[in-house]
């Protein structure tokens, strides 16, 4: 089928029919419900799934539409015939001033301020020191580091952290990284129902639970639930989930090549281009050796090597600032070494030095995405012009370890006392930080662009991120102050302590999550105020007859996780908690458990990629739908089975 037409169809064929069916639907909803109230708020539902299910508009702007469409009708509630207003149009925007969207703002700024510390790379070095390069390890070290970091803060920000940590244990391991991200996507998205503060629809249930016992006598009041209250759920989906993939992933995970982030390109293309077959090599020294004692240029003028870093056995000495062309070689010291194969062997054999078949010792600090080889010119101007290598300290003053100077079509090895000329090509090695940060001094043209950049970190701020983070935990599991400034508290503390910088905490806020939020809830309590809900649960009941009360919690779960594929999960949560709380009332059961039963619910969300952290991962892994039907289809019915089991276990 033509690529034109199957767009035709999907952009007016389809929404066409839909559309027809919605209107039929909605058509007959106006007829039969028991009064206008219900009847237009029935009418506004079928019109937001519409507009969810096929993307006419964006879900944030469909979610500020339908509120301002709600005010609107409130504020001329007499021109429809309807005998009250829908909601209080002067409390139309509280969605915005909320508990739960406040606590998603704070939740999103804690989890910014704690990346910007540097913490994700610790968890990735302490994750491949003890998983190793065994997939078997790997996975569920990963999975269930990202679970928990996803119990307290926004699932996809969690998967956004961990995604350059999963590349970078990938090229280590060399496992294909379709084998990683896929668990650790699941395992994010599980990980979202182990506090109440890990997504979107448990930070808002309290929210609408306080909603609906406005309407609820005082013996129906329903109990709001703590922090830790949804623990052993989530933590038992997280473990099933893991073993999922142990025990079958090499049936449902696809092994592509994804690309990733390397310099193999910069590579390539200096070798072709000034002829530079460096590699790079690890090395230990025996205590005997003659190079014991000398200095770092000493070897490198006398071998035609260049030495990128020494390990001494208790700290790792890498330009720039710990390692300088004075350092002296010691016995037993490991070092990385760059040279040509023919310099290399000469370097090992005069030396008796032992040559490692792999990188081990430096694997982390020189990796691909770490470090690298890169072309600088040295333009018209330069304050290097004249002088030497040795006169500079280019390596520890900028992290340049000088490899070559091309200058007049030629390569120059020896160059440590060889001043610079306008227009010399340097070919260097040093980390990508350092590269970066030279991208603004004038005294160099960068002409390397292809390696990968890396955000401002600040490692020295890590204590105070841990502090505010822990002084939030404390408020929101020893205090009964309100969950939103709780947070806050945290997240001001991480802005006021320097960890983020106001402007970066505005950034980190995904603002298009606090609109659809805020201006769902309107829907949420029209829902409730006009009666739409418990006419709902009375039409739903008649159906379905007189079956056991885990019969109804299966239902409205299942329910759950349908309108959650079809729409956002906050979404999902806004109008079916008041139908689970009605239902519940009318047979007698806990309207608690029904209610929770929904915001877990709505984060079974595997089985097509809309969820935000299906599709971000979705690139990078190089996966298909056909991916995620295979394997989240098998995990959609695990999460419900377990979730169900421990709700009725704990409940």
């Amino acid at each position: 089928m033509p690529i034109r037409l199957k767009l035709f169809i999907k952009r007016v064929i389809l929404p066409l029919i839909g559309s027809f069916i919605f209107l039929s639907l909605a058509y007959w909803l106006y007829k039969i419900a028991p009064t206008k109230e219900v009847s237009l708020v029935l009418v506004i539902l079928v019109l937001t799934i519409y507009l969810f299910l096929f993307e006419v508009l964006p879900v944030d702007v469909t979610a500020i539409t339908i509120m301002v469409l709600l005010g609107l009708i409130s504020w001329q509630f007499e021109f429809f015939d309807l005998s009250q207003e829908l909601l209080d149009i002067n409390h139309l925007f509280d969605g915005f001033a909320s508990n739960a969207v406040m606590s998603i703002v704070a939740v999103m700024i804690i989890g910014a301020s704690l990346d910007k510390t540097g913490m994700m790379g610790n968890v990735a070095n302490f994750i491949t020191k003890v998983g190793g390069s065994t997939e078997k390890r790997i996975t569920p070290l990963i999975s269930f580091t990202v679970g928990i970091i996803s119990s307290f803060m926004q699932n996809v920000g969690a998967a956004a952290l961990f995604l350059p940590v999963t590349s970078r244990i990938a090229n280590r391991t060399e496992i294909p990284l379709s084998r990683l991200l896929m668990p650790m996507g699941f395992c994010a998205i599980c990980g979202g129902t182990v506090t109440l503060v890990g997504s979107s629809p448990l930070i808002l249930l309290n929210d609408l639970i306080a909603t609906s016992n406005k309407s609820l006598p005082p013996e129906q009041q329903i109990e709001q639930f703590s922090l830790f209250s949804v623990t052993p759920i989530g933590l038992a989906v997280v473990a099933v989930a893991i073993l999922y993939f142990l025990l079958l992933g090499n049936f449902v995970l696809p092994t592509t090549t994804a690309k990733r982030v390397s310099s193999r390109g910069t590579l390539d293309y200096i070798r072709k281009i000034y002829g530079v077959n460096f590699s790079l090599n690890e090395i230990a020294v025996p205590p005997e050796s003659p190079l014991v004692g000398l200095s770092i240029e000493q070897a490198e003028k006398e071998f035609a090597i260049r030495i990128i870093a020494l390990y001494d056995g208790t700290r790792m000495h890498i330009a720039p600032g710990a390692l300088s062309r004075r350092t002296e070689i010691q016995p037993s010291n490991m070092l990385a070494v760059m040279a040509s194969d023919y310099a290399l062997n000469r370097f090992v054999e005069a030396n008796e030095l032992d040559l490692k078949p792999a990188m081990q010792t430096f694997a982390e600090a020189l990796m691909p995405t770490r470090a690298g080889m890169s072309e600088i010119v040295i333009p018209p101007g330069s304050e290097l012009i004249g002088k030497t290598p040795r006169e500079l300290t280019l390596r520890s003053t900028y992290g340049l370890t000088v490899l070559v100077v091309y200058r007049d079509g030629e390569n120059l090895t020896d160059i440590s006392d060889e001043p610079f000329h306008s227009g010399d090509t340097i070919i260097a090695h040093q980390p990508w930080t350092e590269l970066q940060a030279l991208e603004g001094n004038r005294d160099f043209v960068i002409l390397t662009h292809d390696y990968p950049r890396t955000e401002d970190t600040r490692p020295k701020k890590l204590i105070h991120a841990l502090v505010f983070f822990a002084l939030a935990l404390f408020l929101v599991i020893f205090t009964d102050l309100r969950l939103s400034v709780a947070l806050l508290t945290g997240a001001v503390g991480m802005v006021l302590s320097g960890v983020i910088s106001i402007d970066e905490a505005y950034d980190a806020v995904s603002w298009k999550t606090v609109f659809l939020l805020a201006s769902l809830i309107p829907l949420g309590i029209a829902v409730e105020n006009s009666g739409t809900a418990n006419w709902i649960a009375e039409q739903t009941l008649a159906m379905l007859g007189d079956v056991p009360e885990f019969v109804l919690l299966t239902v409205i779960a299942i329910l759950s996780t349908f309108f959650t594929l079809v729409m956002s999960n906050v979404g999902a949560t806004v109008l079916l908690v008041p139908l689970a709380i009605s239902i519940a009332i009318k047979v007698g059961a806990n309207p608690a458990v029904f209610a929770i039963t929904v915001a877990l619910a709505t984060s079974n969300s595997f089985i097509i990629p809309t969820h935000q952290v299906n599709a971000l991962l979705m690139g990078p892994g190089g996966y298909k739908v056909v991916d995620y039907l295979k394997a989240g289809g098998i995990m959609t019915v695990l999460f419900l089975v377990v979730m169900l089991f421990m709700v009725n276990l704990i409940f």
